[in-house]
């Protein structure tokens, strides 16, 4: 493979999935997001961190557009485009999710956001990148109420000569500092596996060629045998020993020193109670076991990140709760990474909370990366 892969990205929301693909070696011609406080989100965080536009530029409409047939022969056109100049072409994205979460809407593909799912497999269907990337929530993946579903999807793309490869994910395996669960579907059309030289026997699955665990920093069940601190007494500013025996750079602690978040331009940017400081004092640090008010401790992972349904995560040793820069400091991205200052403070949580941890991201799209150029499979 000699030409850098190139990517068509939809549900963009703020990047964090695209700037794991670039860092990682990809080029992002095509960004396509609905909401447009995501879309300027990501437009301002590329300028901040001087990232060029992507070449075909940013669209900021519903996917189910792309079906219509001028948008839909525009963007073969530029699909069409890059195949001709000898490059790989992939699509990727992470269809709105709360349809599939049991914490949240739990409609299935029913639910309005559940039929974006299926409206993305019709796309890579008709549009045929040579590889395509699928993540949502473990519900879609785990709920036998959804599963049906997921697999008549997976069904519909072998059916469109796409081969396919499943993992479910935790973001803390690649040393982002939390843990959060998703399915990751990748498929490659069968005439890119061929061009890469690439052949399955009847009996093979690509899952046994696909490096899946190559970039791994941690495993899950190693991370859960080290000694993490239990909970504690809150204290204001408190100071506590880091314990041995842990992985310090799955900390909180360690990321909010890492992206220096008290001098980050988002610092000052939390929700502030309505009621007081009372309920905020009497938490202790640690004390993440309840489905809202949970208070992270400095010297363990977060729980999954995720501001919606009332969630809300306390600062281990502030009495408040995280700010825009801890959140995504939390999310694993680079300290350059910033919201731009007019958003409002919902759509900034939900901007943060619904994307894909950086260190994730980028494990995910390097792993892709080494199959396309055949490094992994030249070590099997």
């Amino acid at each position: 493979m000699k030409n850098t892969p190139t990517i068509f990205s939809f549900f963009s929301g703020a990047g964090f999935l695209d700037l794991g693909f670039e860092k990682a070696g990809f080029n992002i011609a095509f960004v396509n997001e609905y909401h447009a406080p995501f879309l300027e989100t990501y437009i301002h965080s590329r300028e901040v961190m001087d990232i060029p536009k992507p070449e075909y530029g940013y669209h900021l409409r519903d996917i189910a557009e792309f079906e219509q047939e001028s948008e839909s022969q525009t963007l073969s056109n530029l699909v069409n485009q890059k195949k001709s100049q000898n490059q790989l072409v992939g699509f990727i994205g992470g269809p709105p999710c709360p349809d599939f979460s049991i914490a949240g809407k739990n409609k299935g593909h029913e639910g309005e956001n559940g039929k974006l799912s299926a409206t993305y497999v019709e796309l890579i269907c008709k549009q045929q990148p040579d590889f395509f990337l699928f993540e949502n929530v473990k519900g879609l993946w785990r709920t036998s109420k959804h599963r049906a579903f997921y697999e008549q999807m997976k069904t519909k793309l072998n059916d469109c000569n796409y081969v396919t490869t499943e993992r479910l994910i935790n973001s803390i395996e690649y040393g982002a500092p939390q843990y959060r669960e998703r399915i990751i579907l990748i498929g490659f059309h069968k005439d890119a596996l061929t061009k890469l030289g690439i052949e399955l026997d009847s009996n093979q699955s690509l899952s046994e060629l696909f490096p899946w665990e190559k970039h791994l920093k941690y495993r899950v069940e190693e991370i859960n045998t080290m000694p993490w601190s239990g909970m504690e007494d809150f204290v204001v500013d408190g100071l506590r020993q880091k314990p041995d025996g842990i992985g310090e750079e799955l900390t909180v602690d360690y990321w909010f020193k890492k992206n220096d978040v008290e001098n980050h331009p988002n610092a000052h940017r939390y929700f502030t109670p309505r009621a007081g400081l009372a309920k905020f004092l009497i938490i202790p640090e640690g004390d993440d076991s309840k489905k809202s008010y949970k208070r992270l401790h400095r010297w363990r992972p977060s729980p999954t990140v995720a501001y919606g349904n009332n969630e809300v995560h306390l600062h281990p040793y502030k009495a408040r709760r995280l700010s825009i820069a801890e959140a995504l400091a939390l999310q694993s991205l680079p300290k350059e990474y910033e919201l731009p200052p007019t958003i409002t403070l919902s759509n900034a949580f939900k901007t943060v909370g619904n994307g894909v941890p950086f260190e994730a991201a980028k494990g995910i799209a390097e792993t892709i990366l080494d199959f396309l150029k055949g490094e992994s499979r030249d070590e099997q």
